[in-house]
C-alpha cells in the first residue's frame, strides 16, 4: 500500500540530459546533468527534509539501472518540494564547480 505521508524523489527528476517524457519532472532552467543520489541527497539535508534514503532502487524507467532514490516526509506538495530540492541542486553544482 503507498505511504502518504512520504513521497519518492528520483535523481533522473533533476537530470537536465532527459526530456520530461524520460522522467525529468523540474524545468531545464533547475537540471543539472547526470546528477548523483548523493547530490540529491546533500540538497535535501540542506533543506532540512527527513529523508530515508534507499540505495539499491531503480526508476521505473530504467529498472536496470540501481540509481537510488529517496523517501521524503510530505510537508507540501511534492511539485514544490521537487522545485527547493532542484534549486539546492543548482547552489551544490555551482559551489563544487568554483572549488
Amino acid at each position: 500500500m503507498r505511504k502518504q505521508d512520504k513521497i519518492i524523489v528520483w535523481p533522473a527528476y533533476f537530470d537536465s540530459t532527459r526530456t520530461r517524457g524520460n522522467g525529468r519532472r523540474v524545468p531545464r532552467s533547475l537540471a543539472v546533468p547526470s546528477p548523483k543520489n548523493l547530490e540529491v541527497k546533500e540538497a535535501a539535508q540542506k533543506l532540512g527534509l527527513n529523508y530515508e534514503f534507499v540505495l539499491d532502487a531503480g526508476y521505473p524507467k530504467t529498472p536496470w539501472l540501481k540509481t537510488g532514490m529517496l523517501l521524503i516526509t510530505k510537508k507540501e506538495p511534492k511539485e514544490k518540494m521537487i522545485r527547493k530540492i532542484g534549486k539546492q541542486l543548482l547552489k551544490i553544482r555551482s559551489a563544487t564547480v568554483k572549488k
